[in-house]
């Protein structure tokens, strides 16, 4: 999600990033302080599709961001059935998914050295205890540019499989994919040493 910033016009895109940012982390944790009932889930769906339908967004891409989390979402309310009822699990789940489309939301339509910027400047006043802001937003920097290289990687190993006729087993999916991971992890760690960041 971090990789689908999309140019475009509109309030959201207007919006500075440090305001935007906090608007939506406070809206998200207004609906986590919504008690766990169906009417709570609905006000949840209601606030994901106001903030899509505002001009320049749409419903639409509401929609690619919420089917792109189905399986969290599907496994998410799958373990909460095991252990509350139907009405508890619906809510959480609804929180998850809310939570994500607003993350999607962020990230689609700020750019992502905006982002970094932002984290970096709201990180300085942790620097008096110890910790580097900028240090931070390089550690945030690295793992943002990793996830579209994640998804590269498991896309290969799935079609390296599927042309070798293989099926499509979790079993035979996961080691080679692990492979490549750690593979990728290790000429990262080198690229960065060499650039003297430890």
């Amino acid at each position: 999600m971090v990789t689908l910033y999309r140019p475009g016009d509109g309030p959201w895109y207007r919006l500075p990033t440090g305001w935007k940012t906090a608007l939506l982390l406070v809206v998200v944790l207004a609906v986590c302080l919504l008690p766990p009932t169906w009417w709570a889930a609905g006000v949840m769906a209601a606030v994901c599709v106001a903030c899509y339908a505002v001009p320049g967004i749409g419903l639409r891409e509401l929609g690619r961001q919420a089917w792109a989390a189905r399986w969290i979402v599907v496994v998410t309310l799958a373990g909460q059935l095991i252990f509350l009822d139907p009405e508890h699990a619906v809510a959480n789940a609804a929180r998850v998914t809310t939570a994500i489309t607003l993350a999607g939301l962020l990230t689609l339509t700020t750019p992502a050295t905006e982002l970094l910027d932002t984290v970096e400047r709201a990180m300085q006043p942790l620097a008096r205890l110890g910790l580097d802001p900028q240090r931070a937003a390089l550690t945030l920097s690295v793992t943002l540019s990793t996830l579209p290289v994640l998804a590269r990687l498991a896309r290969d190993v799935r079609e390296a499989q599927l042309a070798r006729g293989g099926g499509r087993s979790l079993r035979h999916f996961a080691m080679p994919y692990l492979v490549m991971v750690l593979k990728h992890a290790d000429e990262l760690g080198d690229a960065l040493a060499v650039r003297g960041v430890r």
